[in-house]
């Protein structure tokens, strides 16, 4: 025995009389433990499944809010900036100009908005005015040459 108490087992044990290891008991635990292992990781797993999709609702749930709120606010502005003077009738809005009138749209039909201003960016419009309807167009189209654009655009349908 050691200076523990626990007895030693030193080289001078002959190991071919020691008893062997029953195999089937040891293969039991080790499927027991693999068996239930298994289980509590699927169950942890699907606890986290659900709590990651309640988590993505709650998210989603914020950020519709967050464009209700957004959207108000813009009405609010929109509405304060009509009141204070009203643009000229020469000046196209974006929401009359056909370039920034299909992406308009395409905001309304659920396109995500990432999508359109890297579409709008790839040709060199600027996306921030989809935010902006009423805006004038920045370039200073005139309706009457937003017209003619789109009478020779027409033309080309046919």
């Amino acid at each position: 025995m050691d200076e523990d108490g626990l007895p030693l087992m030193g080289s001078g044990i002959d190991l071919t009389k020691v008893p062997a290891i029953q195999q089937k008991r040891t293969v039991a635990f080790l499927n027991q433990f693999v068996v239930h292992t298994v289980q509590f990781l699927n169950r942890f797993s699907t606890v986290c499944e659900e709590k990651l999709a309640d988590l993505s609702l709650r998210i989603q749930q914020i950020e519709t809010t967050l464009n209700i709120l957004d959207a108000k606010q813009d009405n609010l502005q929109d509405s304060g900036a009509q009141e204070s003077g009203t643009p000229s009738e020469n000046v196209v809005t974006v929401a009359r100009d056909p370039r920034y009138a299909r992406y308009l749209k395409m905001v309304q039909v659920g396109v995500p908005v990432m999508a359109i201003r890297n579409k709008m960016i790839s040709e060199g419009l600027d996306p921030d005015l989809l935010e902006k309807p009423d805006a004038p167009v920045p370039n200073g189209a005139t309706e009457k040459a937003i017209e003619e654009s789109s009478d020779s655009d027409s033309s080309f349908s046919d």
